[in-house]
Order: C-alpha cells, then sequence, then structure tokens
C-alpha cells in the first residue's frame, strides 16, 4: 500500500500488517495522531490502562503468551519513565515488547522542552534496542525491525520515540510484509558428542525455560526426558517449561528451592541447560551452579551467542533457536532403559510439593494452595504475581502446566500480577486467570482493576496481606534481629477496595474459610477479590520471623 497518509495512519497499518491485534496505552498529546487511526481500525483491540508501568507490564505478558511482541504506547517524560519498569522487566525474562513513546515535536528538540527525554539514551541500557523515527516515510522500515529485533535470537524489548509533528506528516510510505523468522537447520550428526555425554552420565539433570519457549518445544523436551530419564528443573520462574505431572519434573530453582533438588544438582555429572541463562536467582547467586563447574560437564544451548561463554565456561556451547534444538533431541534414539534418577526427582518433588498444615497457623497459605488444586486444572489455569515472598507458596506448592500458565517477572518487579492478569484474562478468555499479590505488591498495581473491568475481563485477585514488605522483612531480620524500621505498612481493606472498583470482593481470615470463599469467588464472573489476612510471624512457606531471630 503507497498511497498519502498520516505518520500515525502509516504507523497503525504497519501494527497491523506485521500482526498486531492489542495495545495496551496511556494516552497522551504527543500521539493524538496514533489514537485518531485507530477510531477506524477495528483490528486493533486498544486497552486503556491507568498507569504506564501497568500498562507495560500487560505488554510483556502479552508477548509471553503469543510470543509476538506485546505493544505498549505512553507518552513522553513522565509516561516514558513510568514505563520503563515494563522494558527491564522484559529484557531480564526475554519477553518480546514494543515500547512507543510519544516525543516532542523535532523542531523542539535539545531545548529541554515540556517533558523531553532523550529516550534513545535512556533506552539503550534497558533495551535490546532503541530508536526515533524522524522521517514518516521510514515508519514502516522501523516497525519491520522492531518486530524482528524483538524476536530473534534471545526475544526482548524494543524502544520507538516518535516526535508528535512525524505523526502528523502526510507522506507516502510502502507498507512492509510481516516478518517471518527462518530457523537454521542443524546436521544430526554436529550433535553426536552430546548425546554421548548424556549416554555415559551417571547423574544428569537438565535445566530448562527461558527464550522462544512455547508448547512445540516443551513438549519435545519433555518427552527426550522422559525417554531418557533426565530430571527436568525450572529455572527461576519458568515452572510452566514442562507440565509439572510429567513423571521426570524434579521442580524449580530460585528462592526457596526443595534442598534434595539442590543436592541433585550439586552432584550432576552432566548439566543440560535449554534456554535458560543461568542467572543470579537460577544459581543462588551463581553457588548452586558455579560459573567454572568443576567436576560438572555444562552443555548449554541458548538462542543469543553473546549469553553462551559470558558468565558460564560451557563444556559444549549451543547457538541455537529453541525449535531447532528440540527437534534434534527428539530424533536421536533413547537408551533402552531411561536412568532412574528422572522417577526418583519427581517422587522427591511430589512429597515437597505437597502442603502439610502447619501448627498454630490460624490462615495456612499452603492447604489454601491445595484447596486451589482441588478446583483448578494446571492446563487452564494461569497463575500471575509480581515479587514478594507470598509467591513461594504457589512456587512451592502450585502445580504449574504448560507454558503460559505462568506469568511471573524473572526480574522480580513488584506489581506485575494483577497487570499480567489483566493481559492474560483479555488473551485467554478460556482460561481461568487468577493475580496473587501481596498487599504491597498489590498496591504498586492495584489501579488496573479498573481496567480490567473496564474491559470486561474475568479473573480472580488474591490478595496475601500480611501487613508490611514480608521479603524486606525477612532480610532485616536476618541481618538486624528484632530491629523493625520502615517495612510496615498501614493497608485499606483490600475487600472494600475491590468492591469500589466494582469487583465482587470478601476477606479471608481462617484456612476454614478459604475454600467455601474460593467456591464463591469462583462462581462469580467478571473480576473477583479474595482479601487474606495473614501473620507476618509465618514469613515464608518454611521458616518464621522467631525461628529467623533465634538463628
Amino acid at each position: 500500500m503507497s498511497t498519502k497518509r498520516t505518520g500515525g495512519r502509516i504507523l497503525v497499518d504497519n501494527l497491523i500488517a506485521q500482526g498486531c491485534d492489542r495495545i495496551f496505552q496511556v494516552p497522551g498529546e504527543s500521539f493524538l495522531a496514533v489514537l485518531d487511526a485507530l477510531h477506524d481500525t477495528p483490528e486493533i483491540d486498544v486497552v486503556t490502562c491507568r498507569q504506564e508501568g501497568g500498562a507495560a507490564f500487560m505488554a510483556c505478558a502479552d508477548g509471553t503468551l503469543t510470543q509476538r511482541p506485546g505493544i505498549c504506547f505512553v507518552t513522553r517524560g513522565p509516561g516514558a519513565t513510568n514505563a520503563s519498569i515494563g522494558v527491564h522487566v522484559a529484557m531480564q525474562d526475554s519477553q518480546p515488547m514494543i515500547l512507543f513513546i510519544g516525543d516532542v515535536d523535532r523542531g523542539m528538540r535539545d531545548r529541554e522542552g515540556f517533558q523531553e527525554v532523550d529516550f534513545v539514551a535512556l533506552f539503550t541500557p534497558l533495551a535490546k534496542l532503541a530508536l526515533r523515527i524522524d522521517d514518516a516515510r521510514r515508519i514502516p522500515e522501523y516497525v519491520a525491525r522492531a518486530f524482528n529485533v524483538a524476536t530473534s535470537g534471545r526475544p526482548g524489548p524494543v524502544v520507538i520515540a516518535l516526535p508528535e509533528d512525524m505523526l502528523c506528516d502526510v507522506v507516502e510510505a510502502v507498507d512492509r510484509d510481516p516478518v517471518a523468522l527462518y530457523p537454521v537447520d542443524y546436521d544430526p550428526d554436529d550433535f553426536a558428542p552430546m548425546f554421548e555425554l548424556l549416554r555415559a552420565a551417571q547423574s544428569p539433570v537438565a535445566i530448562v525455560g527461558g527464550a522462544g519457549w512455547d508448547d512445540h518445544v516443551a513438549t519435545a523436551v519433555e518427552t527426550f526426558a522422559r525417554n531418557w530419564g533426565v530430571p527436568v528443573a525450572g529455572a527461576f520462574r519458568r515452572q510452566d517449561a514442562i507440565p509439572n505431572a510429567s513423571p521426570v519434573w524434579a521442580g524449580n530453582l530460585g528462592y526457596g528451592p526443595n534442598p534434595k533438588l539442590v543436592a541433585r544438582i550439586k552432584a550432576a555429572d552432566v548439566l543440560l541447560v535449554i534456554g535458560a541463562r543461568l542467572g543470579e536467582a537460577t544459581t543462588d547467586g551463581y553457588t548452586l551452579v558455579t560459573p567454572e563447574h568443576q567436576g560438572q560437564t555444562l552443555i548449554h544451548v541458548h538462542p543469543d551467542p553473546g549469553e553462551l561463554n559470558r558468565v558460564y565456561r560451557a563444556d559444549m556451547a549451543v547457538a541455537a533457536e529453541m525449535l531447532t534444538f528440540v527437534d534434534m533431541l527428539t530424533i536421536e534414539p533413547a537408551p533402552e532403559s531411561p536412568h532412574p534418577s528422572g522417577a526418583i526427582a519427581h517422587a522427591e518433588w511430589l512429597d515437597w510439593s505437597t502442603p502439610k498444615p502447619r501448627e498454630g497457623v490460624t490462615l495456612d497459605l499452603g492447604l489454601c494452595v491445595a484447596a486451589m488444586r482441588e478446583r483448578l486444572t494446571p492446563a487452564d489455569t494461569i497463575i500471575c504475581n509480581g515479587a514478594g515472598n507470598f509467591s513461594g507458596w504457589w512456587h512451592r506448592y502450585w502445580h504449574y502446566g504448560n507454558p503460559g500458565t505462568q506469568l511471573a517477572p524473572t526480574a522480580g518487579a513488584m506489581g506485575y500480577g494483577v497487570p499480567a492478569a489483566v493481559a492474560g484474562a483479555l488473551r485467554c478468555p478460556e482460561k481461568t486467570v487468577v493475580a496473587v499479590a501481596g498487599d504491597g505488591d498489590f498496591l504498586m498495581n492495584g489501579q488496573e482493576l479498573a481496567t480490567a473491568i473496564q474491559h470486561g475481563a474475568d479473573m480472580l485477585v488474591i490478595v496475601v496481606d500480611n501487613g508490611g514488605y514480608g521479603t524486606i522483612r525477612m532480610h532485616q531480620e536476618r541481618e538486624y534481629p528484632a530491629r523493625l524500621s520502615g517495612t510496615a505498612l498501614h493497608n485499606p481493606d483490600f475487600a472494600l477496595l475491590g468492591k469500589a472498583y466494582g469487583a465482587w470482593s470478601e476477606t479471608v481470615e481462617t484456612t476454614a474459610q478459604f475454600a467455601p470463599a474460593l467456591d464463591r469467588a469462583l462462581a462469580q464472573g467478571g473480576v473477583k477479590l479474595l482479601h487474606l489476612k495473614t501473620d507476618m510471624e509465618i514469613i515464608t512457606n518454611g521458616t518464621t520471623i522467631t525461628q529467623l531471630r533465634g538463628r
């Protein structure tokens, strides 16, 4: 298509050409030409958010669910800086995302005009790529490039600044066809040494999950691991890398993993790492698996060649798209009998992930998760959470399903769960979407309940309220026992707050109250909120404040 159009119209037309069907935005006068074009574009669902950080988180989550870039529009200055948290999460979580920022007029640049920021300078350290479009005729080129960069190799965020006057220019531009990715084919013989290592291994372990992961990858990895008997551990917050019902699923790494899984990984002679970066959280500060991993053979598979041998010395480094690599796994004939460690590791995980009543606990979150497991199916449920100790109960006791059933930031950003749930509910209306948030976590983006209700999202929000920033309180008690400072919170009545937004809500104060309240919530349509009042003393699923002080 090559007719005279405004820059805003050209941009919207090229988003459609690249397959965009939804954007998340907080409106600003700097991109009114785009909003005007969207007025006549029923192909794109415009989700109007309440704060740019929430909008960016929604785009992150949408990119994870679709494997296409989640699209976010914000205005300059405060809007862009608010949205920067989503760019950081998308980068560390390897999520395809594009953030468009309405910018000052080209003629105003470098005068410190109203809300002016040098966005290329600001976002270059945070994103895969940061650009500015000064010529409306080149919009198709830039949009196609952004989609390609956001989805190729290790997925991640692209940031594009849009001068306000450029969007109003009326020019001719040639639209671009959809970007297509062409995976590189490999010769199966190239992987013979890897399979020889695995056949000879006495205690192999796979650590999986990360960039470019989808149902096809999950199925291939699970089939390979099951046939070979290799225990599969999920990297931090990659617990949906394969269905946890798999007979070789060994559990998750990160904060508070199963001690038996920790021991198994330390004792492994061959580590097959597929997709994971082996970041600080997954490796417990680079100690669970050390960068030199003496006595262990590391096979590291990642789509970004720059990640390989960056921190970890790889005995075998494989730069490959996940789809290409996992197809190699399924071609190789499996041993006559699988290694026994896969089944043993799974049994250990089943025991670890089975909640047991904790004596003297009024509201036992472990038993609450058990009640959820009785009522919800992992494959049909998406659990969304931000950062905080509250998430540990779900990380330990919930059994996740296929890829896309866990939306949780590996970057550890607070306030992610509610926006992610909005994106999940809009993208997957056939699934039960649950946002789990701590009290401090919820109050960072709880305003997006208004977005959820405005756009007809069907989702459950569980607010775990212990009256403080629990994770920081835990660290505080470890370093400065009984010296409480700056971590207590005075909270609103979250059930009443939910009702004020228009949600169905209820307060839960005991374990016995939870299951009936959950049943009532699940019977409702739209947004429903359960306010769980818990005790700060029960600081994690494995310890208490008193025990921390006793150490």
